[in-house]
This record gives structure tokens, C-alpha cells and sequence, in this order.
């Protein structure tokens, strides 16, 4: 077990790994950095201001506090090469190397590594410009019954945002063109898949991989899959349509495959492969990849393992995954996270409004994980970010855990508080969408 342990970023998914990691037996400290003030009212977390994305800077902090290992939480300090310099400077880090996350940061690599890896996407290409893009949407528009439509996706980072799903050959036009109006744009269209959205995260040591529960996220703003991409509204786990006991086939289909082609390619991935998947009728189908923990997949999750995670990151960060572990153990039961965002996500989140409840929503029982907020000197808490706090709600059965979600984001308020109420509900109709976005 490492006992000192530093984590990079200040999100939900970064406080419920601190969460999980501090409670553990042998660690005596676990930093975050740059953290914040709700991430630092947990018992032994200490959170230090560092610009993430700054490598020496947070090497800096690694060797100053005596680390043992370094855990990188989002996907942009990974492609700034944090884990390359920590690595580098001869910390343990579970996260990959900029090279491997790829994977996620390029979409069109992910296509790429997936179809050399040989498992199943839906078709696709990238383009620099926009009339063959919209050449393409358009044949694709038109497919088959009950297919109709694309997928837009910006090839690069987009916390979560850059996909739109399109009926018709216009609003395809409308969103590629939107995206070239960036300098040096990529876009990826996608073929429309029809079914339900999951997600698979493996902690891999490059070679080997141990799934986590899976988890569903929901990526849209309102109840009933509507209204804009987020970064993620709420996720639960277990999955009824995908139970936890199918992890360990999927790995063999998806993760060792592409584990194996990226080294193959020299640049092993050590660190947290998210595998967005459709569950379509010819089964599973890889949307995207993802090069770290999901959020809020994470923190529906962790709080259902009833192993330490510590020792398992360090031997991922070292090449030594016990081979005898497909999946981490649960505890029976479910877990369901309901995130509270702020007024104007996501196009223009506001900040500033006063937060109360969040002692009463602790106070049922509930879990509560801070992804936007700060701290005035009088005590109260305000919104600062996008998605300002994740609710966890656990109990025997999904019905249960909704419940308890449902009751303790009931007690938190702020003007103009967005959220949904149908996260963890059953969906008995597959959707025809491919909506998955790197959500942070």
C-alpha cells in the first residue's frame, strides 16, 4: 500500500478518489493538487495549489511531499505530458504517457488503434473541411430505417461537449460547420448506432487489465435524454442490461485488444481505460476511449468496491496486475450519483450563488462529492465551475439507491440549480444515439 499518495486535479472524480484512497489502512496522506476547499474537508487530504498542467511544477510537488505514487485524474494534464515528466523524474504514476492517451484525445486514432486492434466501431471518418464532411453526414443521414442521422464529433478534447447527435443531413451541416469555425479543426462523423450506452473502466498495468463495475452515465442535460451534451449529469452502477459478471469477457474483446495494439506501437498504457460502449442487437459496439476515470461514472463506483484501490494503482503504475483478478469485488447492492450543476451549464455556468444543504444531504446518509465549489471565509459554500457537486446515493438494490440520491439532492439549493430527476431509471426503449463525449 502506498501510504503518501498525490493526486492531480480538482473534480468530483478527483475528490471521490481522495475519498476512497484516504480511508484506506497504511495511508497516512493523500495530496491533491490543486484540489479544493471540498475535496480538503476530507480526513487526511491536504490539497495544494499548482497549476496542473504545469509537468515540473507538479514534479515539483511529487518530490517536495515524498510521494509514492501519483495519480492523474483528468485527461488534459495527461496530453501536457504530466504522467511523461513524473514518470520521468521517477515517481510511480497511474496515468498514461501523453503518446498513449491518445487514445483519447484524438478520435480519429482511437478509430484508428480500434480497427488495427480489431474491435468493433461504428464507421466513421475525419475531415479538415467541411464540404467533404458534410458529403459524408449526408450519406449517412440517409441510411437505413431507424438508422437515419450521424454523429459530429470534434476529434480533440472538448470536456464532454464536442458531440452532437444528428437527425437529418441539416442539423449535421449545422454542427460540422459550427466546429470548423475553430483555426485547425478536425471532425470526426460517425454512423448513428442504435442501443444503450455504458461504460467499462479497466486499470491497466500495459499489458494486463482488471475491470471496475460497470456504470451508466447520463450525458444530457435534462430528464428523458434531452437538451444539450454535458460532461455527465449522474451515473449508476450496477447495470441490469450489462452485469458486472460480463466485465471480464468484454476486456478480452475490447481493452486487452487495443492494450495490445497501443503496445504494439510503443507507447504501453498504464493508467484507467474507459471504454464507452453501445449495447447494440450484434452486441457491444466501442464508441470512444477514454484515458482516465469517468466522470461521474467514478463516484457511483468506488463506493461499491470492497478491495483497496491503492496497492492495485501502484501495481498498475509498476507492470504487476495480478493475473488472477478479472473485476475488483463489490459489495451487493448499487450505488447511483446525481450531479447538481450550475445555472447556465454548459454553455455559460454561473458562478457565485450561495449553496445550502449540503451538511443535510450528508446528514441522510448520502455521499457528497464537490466538482465546482469554493468556500467563503464566513463558512458558506458557492457555486464555482460547471457541475458543482455529485450526490451519492447507495443502497440494497438500484430502486433504493435512487431513492436515497433522490432524497439527499433534494436537500441542497442554489439559485438556479440544474438537475436530473431520472438518473438510475429504468430506460425500457434503446435509444438511436452515439453521444458519448470525454467527459471530465
Amino acid at each position: 500500500m502506498p501510504t503518501r499518495i498525490l493526486i492531480v486535479g480538482a473534480g468530483g472524480r478527483e475528490h471521490a478518489l481522495a475519498w476512497k484512497l484516504a480511508g484506506e489502512p497504511g495511508v497516512s496522506e493523500v495530496f491533491v493538487a490543486p484540489g479544493s476547499a471540498g475535496i480538503a474537508t476530507e480526513p487526511r487530504v491536504t490539497c495544494i495549489t499548482v497549476d496542473p498542467l504545469d509537468p515540473a511544477a507538479v514534479v515539483a510537488v511529487a518530490r517536495t511531499r515524498a510521494v509514492e505514487l501519483v495519480v492523474v485524474g483528468p485527461e488534459a494534464p495527461l496530453a501536457a505530458g504530466v504522467a511523461d515528466a513524473l514518470t520521468a523524474a521517477g515517481f510511480d504514476v497511474f496515468g498514461p504517457s501523453a503518446a498513449a492517451a491518445r487514445i483519447e484525445a484524438s478520435k480519429a486514432f482511437c478509430h484508428e488503434v480500434a480497427a488495427a486492434a480489431g474491435v468493433p466501431m461504428a464507421r466513421a471518418q475525419a475531415f479538415t473541411a467541411a464540404g467533404p464532411a458534410i458529403a459524408f453526414a449526408t450519406e449517412l443521414a440517409a441510411g437505413d430505417a431507424g438508422r437515419a442521422g450521424c454523429v459530429v464529433k470534434a476529434d480533440g478534447l472538448a470536456a464532454g461537449k464536442g458531440v452532437t447527435v444528428c437527425d437529418d443531413a441539416s442539423a449535421a451541416t449545422w454542427a460540422i460547420r459550427a466546429l470548423f469555425g475553430e483555426p485547425g479543426a478536425v471532425v470526426l462523423v460517425e454512423e448513428r448506432l442504435i442501443g444503450q450506452e455504458v461504460s467499462l473502466i479497466a486499470l491497466c498495468d500495459g499489458r494486463a487489465a482488471v475491470a471496475l463495475p460497470v456504470a451508466r452515465d447520463h450525458k444530457r442535460l435534462g430528464d428523458g435524454d434531452q437538451g444539450p451534451n454535458t460532461g455527465g449529469m449522474g451515473a449508476y452502477s450496477p447495470v441490469a442490461d450489462l452485469p458486472d459478471e460480463e466485465a471480464a469477457a468484454l476486456l478480452a474483446t475490447v481493452h486487452l485488444p487495443i492494450l495490445s495494439e497501443l503496445a504494439r506501437r510503443g507507447t504501453p498504457f498504464r493508467g484507467a481505460l474507459y471504454a464507452g460502449m453501445m449495447l447494440t442487437a450484434d452486441g457491444p459496439v466501442l464508441l470512444e476511449c477514454n484515458a482516465r476515470f469517468g466522470d461521474p461514472e467514478t463516484q457511483a463506483i468506488l463506493p461499491r468496491l470492497t478491495v483497496a484501490l491503492g496497492p492495485l494503482l501502484l501495481a498498475a503504475a509498476r507492470g504487476t496486475l495480478p493475473a488472477d483478478m478479472p473485476m475488483l469485488p463489490t459489495r451487493p447492492g448499487a450505488a447511483v450519483a446525481i450531479v447538481l450543476a450550475a445555472a447556465g451549464y454548459p454553455d455559460q455556468p454561473r458562478r457565485g450563488d450561495r449553496i445550502d444543504g449540503i451538511e443535510g444531504a450528508q446528514g441522510s446518509g448520502a455521499l457528497v462529492f464537490h466538482a465546482g465549489t469554493s468556500r467563503s471565509e464566513d463558512g458558506t459554500w458557492r457555486t464555482a465551475g460547471g457541475r458543482i457537486l455529485s450526490v451519492v446515493g447507495r443502497g440494497p438494490d438500484p430502486a433504493a439507491a435512487r431513492d436515497a440520491a433522490e432524497v439527499a439532492a433534494d436537500a441542497i439549493i442554489f439559485d438556479g440549480l440544474q438537475r436530473r430527476h431520472d438518473i438510475g431509471s429504468v430506460r425500457r426503449e434503446p435509444v438511436a444515439a452515439s453521444a458519448m463525449g470525454s467527459a471530465t
